[in-house]
């Protein structure tokens, strides 16, 4: 599994039984330390006693995380001995949220927007196979052979030879086939001078020649223009998909069938596990609580909660959707789409009713 859909399907269990204020979590993008000393103010003068006193310790455990400089979100709660550090191959809004769970709705984008996959770069004698994961680019084989270019006078024939090398060049393909088997994660894209890439897709298994979503000419030592072709390539299939995944909620809702709308409905869909894919507006969020004791949550506000009268944690409504459909690896998808705010700014595939 792709370590950033790990590290959000981790943060997603953590949470403070007593619905008491005990997780801080920090996004940083590297640069600006003052508006987050600007948050870390506000909120030492609004807590009190046990909240204030984790808070203080708290965040001198993040803040020892934070001085190598670098893009990064750090979710940590000195009561429950808990820091999650988690490095951020973009930087992401600065941003400091004090509540009875991490608060993982930026991080679950980001994880959303960069897809896994694998990158090939090939010709007739030399593969380069890398692994890009939450934007990391991770060189996972450096293959060569040496194919005989030239006939040279006398011994074989011009015919022969060229059997040869094509015989070598099919065997080296092959054997880089084998290798991808062992290394590929989520979707292809593969790339290099010449026809030797598309011989190479010939000879994947029908299965791996479905997941190779683009195609491109590219010499073999210009990687880092080939990495950004490869991002625009996956950014321009995840909105097909997200498209097509609104498409299916809307054929879904016109026959009152396995779908979700609006936060109400969909909050409960999630809670009880149902979601299979969840569509959020991006940007999008309301005012909300929630009872960690027993997990019940709604809109709006409640001291106590309405199930069992424990203590309840004011909280954007939006991000605990997101929490209980990341408990049961809901897919999640966050988009700008009219037709979804005219659905009450979240709608849900269902896997059952």
């Amino acid at each position: 599994m792709d370590a950033c859909i790990r590290d959000v399907k981790e943060l997603s269990l953590v949470y403070d039984g007593k619905s008491e204020n005990t997780f801080v979590s920090v996004y940083f993008d590297g640069r600006d330390k003052r508006s987050l000393q600007r948050r870390e103010r506000a909120c030492r003068a609004v807590l009190r006693g046990d909240e204030l006193e984790n808070f203080v310790k708290t965040m001198e455990h993040i803040r020892k995380h934070m001085e190598r400089n670098r893009a990064v979100a750090i979710f940590a709660s000195d009561k429950h001995d808990y820091v999650k550090v988690v490095p951020l191959p973009v930087p992401l809004p600065n941003m400091l949220v004090v509540d009875s769970s991490p608060y993982i709705c930026p991080l679950a984008e980001m994880t959303g927007e960069w897809e896994p996959f694998t990158l090939i770069l090939i010709n007739t004698h030399h593969a380069k196979i890398f692994s890009v994961s939450c934007g990391r680019v991770t060189k996972r084989e450096d293959k060569s052979f040496n194919v005989m270019n030239k006939h040279k006078k006398g011994g074989w024939s011009q015919a022969r030879f060229q059997r040869l090398r094509k015989g070598s060049i099919h065997s080296f393909l092959t054997d880089v086939v084998h290798d991808v088997k062992h290394i590929v994660e989520g979707d292809i894209i593969i790339a290099g001078p010449g026809q030797a890439k598309h011989e190479f897709k010939r000879l994947l298994p029908e299965s791996m020649q479905r997941s190779v979503i683009a195609m491109f000419d590219s010499d073999m030592d210009d990687e880092q223009h080939l990495f950004s072709e490869s991002l625009v390539a996956m950014a321009e299939m995840e909105r097909k998909e997200q498209k097509t995944l609104l498409a299916h909620i809307r054929r879904e809702l016109l026959r009152d069938g396995l779908a979700a709308y609006g936060i109400d409905e969909t909050l409960e869909a999630a809670r009880e596990g149902k979601v299979e894919v969840l569509l959020i507006e991006r940007g999008y969020k309301e005012r909300g609580w929630i009872c960690e004791h027993c997990q019940n949550a709604g809109r709006g506000d409640a001291e106590h909660c309405p199930v069992c009268g424990g203590r309840t944690s004011q909280v954007d409504i939006i991000e605990e959707i997101v929490e209980f459909a990341e408990r049961t690896d809901a897919i999640i998808e966050f988009i700008d789409e009219e037709e979804l705010r005219m659905l009450g700014h979240v709608a849900a595939l269902l896997r059952y009713r």
